[in-house]
């Protein structure tokens, strides 16, 4: 289906995830030009993108005029926009008005409640995803969770008896992380467990203002802070070397982060404080432990057990070649939404 077409992928940089997205498309036959959504990637830029858009529309105006001067006059069959945070409606109209048969899709993995302008934006596309059950009822739209990599499969049911961690945790610092984290670290050390962990924050500046404004970072060790973000290749090192990962969702988000798919897709057991993922169809408490963040609990019979092997289909579908057939319409969706009734 998507062999021969052109594709114009348009994305906020994400940990390399619209790099890989790129490469699996093309991979199914298609030429793919890739942009990134915003301006800049600069601290300040993806600040005032999110806070105060207004601020800063005379870049972005600016920024999608080239853009729109490098694509005139180009056939384009599909835009895939991920995230949409910073597009606006004028680019869109224009997307349309060259290419009248182009069919549009947008997806993203926030909830609307960070991000306003992908509500302003969605009546201008054929099909709109959200990796967000609740988003996707309130705003009738089509339910997909993440996904994880193909470099993740490789590991997968090839577990090393010999571990060199029991436990892991990579993450970006945020909200109530580290805490949760540390005490999973002192558990593990209690009982003779080995944890890695790594925190990541994209700047000094807000990891300073965070230190100073929120109480969760008020103890936390800055010598543990990276201000390099990890590579993929960085991660998939760790997942390699570890038996089970630590997932810590950001308080109130709904919809089931990325390391939730790389964990499993890499045949990884998952701790995590997403209770919602009790929902999904891949759930199996051999594989899969949630804990409260107010007060987690971690159990050494869930260690000892091995990973149960995820049924075929639903692996599949967790995985980024899944996710691209069922956005693109290649595949249906309904092996989602019936979980959730929606």
């Amino acid at each position: 289906m998507l062999a021969n077409k052109k594709i114009l992928l348009i994305s906020v940089k994400f940990f390399n995830y619209e790099v890989l997205i790129k490469q699996e498309l093309e991979k199914m036959g298609a030429s793919v030009t890739l942009f990134d959504e915003r301006p800049s990637n600069s601290f300040f830029s993806k600040a005032i993108i999110r806070v105060k858009k207004e601020f800063y529309k005379t870049e972005i105006k600016k920024y999608y005029k080239e853009l729109i001067k490098k694509l005139e006059g180009q056939k384009i069959d599909y835009l895939l926009l991920i995230k949409g945070e910073a597009v606006p409606k004028f680019f869109l109209e224009f997307l349309r008005s060259e290419n009248p048969a182009i069919r549009m899709i947008y997806y993203t993995y926030d909830s609307f409640k960070n991000n306003k302008n992908g509500l302003e934006i969605m009546e201008l596309f054929d099909d709109s995803f959200t990796f967000d059950s609740n988003d996707a009822i309130k705003y009738n739209m089509g339910f997909r969770p993440l996904f994880f990599a193909t470099d993740y499969s490789a590991l997968y049911l090839k577990n090393d008896k010999d571990y060199k961690y029991d436990l892991a945790f990579i993450g970006t610092a945020h909200s109530d992380r580290y805490t949760i984290a540390e005490n999973a670290k002192s558990w593990c050390s209690e009982n003779s467990f080995k944890m890695f962990c790594f925190y990541f924050s994209p700047s000094k500046l807000l990891f300073n203002i965070k230190k100073i404004t929120e109480k969760s970072f008020k103890n936390f060790d800055k010598s543990k802070i990276s201000f390099k973000s990890p590579s993929h290749s960085d991660i998939i090192s760790v997942y390699k070397d570890s038996k089970a990962i630590l997932d810590i969702n950001h308080p109130g988000q709904n919809g089931l982060t990325m390391r939730t798919f790389e964990t499993l897709g890499a045949g990884r057991k998952l701790i995590t404080t997403n209770a919602n993922v009790k929902n999904y169809p891949f759930y199996n408490s051999d594989n899969i432990c949630i804990i409260d963040r107010e007060k987690p609990i971690f159990g050494k019979e869930f260690f000892e057990k091995e990973f149960t092997p995820i049924d075929e289909e639903t692996y599949h579908s967790m995985s980024i070649r899944g996710w691209i057939e069922e956005v693109f319409g290649i595949k249906s969706l309904s092996h989602w939404s019936e979980h959730f009734k929606l």
